[in-house]
């Protein structure tokens, strides 16, 4: 094996204004319905223009945040704004309200980083 064949590639991640982190661990939400807000972001960013283009929002799960009241807890970064109840309604607004338009929805805010 030569050398370039041992050679680790340097990863790419496409242009992004917000990473979206989103508690899917088993104590957030007990019920499944932290990963049913997960997979249902594919379909709501493509809906709101958050898929592509200057407002692109990145989605990762993460296992546990330790926060373990009040979920599902997502945090948006690089804000650093955490929301607690985000319901598929409460998505909802965070979809429009802080992704798309830049304002935070106060009354889900538990946290600023």
């Amino acid at each position: 094996m030569s050398q370039d064949e041992n050679r680790v590639v340097k990863p790419k991640i496409g242009a992004y204004k917000r990473h979206l982190l989103v508690c899917t661990g088993p104590r957030c939400t007990q019920d499944g319905s932290a990963q049913e807000l997960f997979d249902s972001l594919g379909d709501k960013f493509k809906a709101a223009g958050l898929n592509e283009g200057e407002l692109r929002v990145k989605r990762s799960r993460v296992s546990c945040f330790a926060a373990c009241k009040g979920g599902p807890v997502l945090c948006v970064q690089p804000d650093g704004i955490w929301y607690y109840d985000v319901t598929p309604e409460n998505m909802d607004r965070i979809i429009q309200q802080h992704l798309v338009n830049g304002e935070e929805v106060e009354d889900l805010v538990f946290h600023r980083a």
